[in-house]
């Protein structure tokens, strides 16, 4: 059962840990390797959760926004140029990113990024939507967000995203059914900090804590 509004409980850290690199964003979590994206550096880290050291580093064509496990890879949206033009890149660990794969996000925006196998979603901070993709690029569905979103991903078979007001506080943790036209996210916990990004490695759950430079551990019940 979902807490009830005046008791919502606030998700249970369990470790907090400096970035490999300065105003970690997106994550995603592949074959036992979590990877982030720094704002500061461009580059994607692919971080060995047990002993936290960075086994692999990559350039970014430019500034990482989202991550998600996408095929036998990675999707990457990143931002280029003065304009900030968001665009969809495929990168596969040991390989890089494929530049062949880079593909303008709808309307040139778009940001965090989550899967469920089949379909791949982005976010869409300015158009208060989240888009569904298929396999082959195209979009299938357009879910319509009541609040600002700091982050999606899919645990378990269940879609999360990261709620917040106008300001961009009052963050909470919230189940979404995307198969919905116009869901009501549904609250599960507070969270006490400026989150982004959310990743789920079948037992953890993982999200940044951009300014403070560190990545954050946490339980979902």
């Amino acid at each position: 059962m979902l807490p009830v509004a005046g008791s919502m409980t606030t998700i249970k850290e369990l470790s907090r840990k400096a970035s490999p690199a300065g105003r970690p964003q997106p994550l995603a979590y592949l074959a036992g390797t979590l990877w982030m994206g720094s704002w500061d550096t461009d580059r994607l880290y692919a971080i060995d959760p047990r002993t936290w050291k960075v086994i692999e580093e990559i350039r970014a064509p430019g500034k990482p926004y989202g991550l998600a496990v996408w095929r036998d890879g990675l999707r990457v949206v990143v931002s280029l140029g003065e304009d900030d033009d968001r665009y969809f890149y495929q990168f596969r660990p040991g390989q890089g990113f494929d530049a062949d794969s880079k593909t303008p996000c709808p309307d040139l925006t778009g940001s965090h990024l989550a899967s469920d196998d089949s379909v791949l979603y982005m976010t869409q901070m300015g158009f208060r939507r989240i888009l569904a993709f298929d396999a082959e690029g195209a979009v299938v569905r357009e879910v319509a967000l009541p609040t600002r979103c700091g982050g999606i991903g899919v645990r378990r078979g269940t879609f999360y995203m990261i709620t917040a007001d106008e300001e961009f506080e009052n963050l909470e943790l919230a189940t979404l059914d995307v198969r919905m036209t116009n869901p009501a996210p549904k609250p599960v916990a507070t969270i006490p900090f400026d989150a982004r990004a959310l990743a789920f490695d079948g037992e953890r759950s993982w999200t940044s804590h951009r300014e403070a430079n560190e990545i954050v551990e946490f339980q979902v019940s």
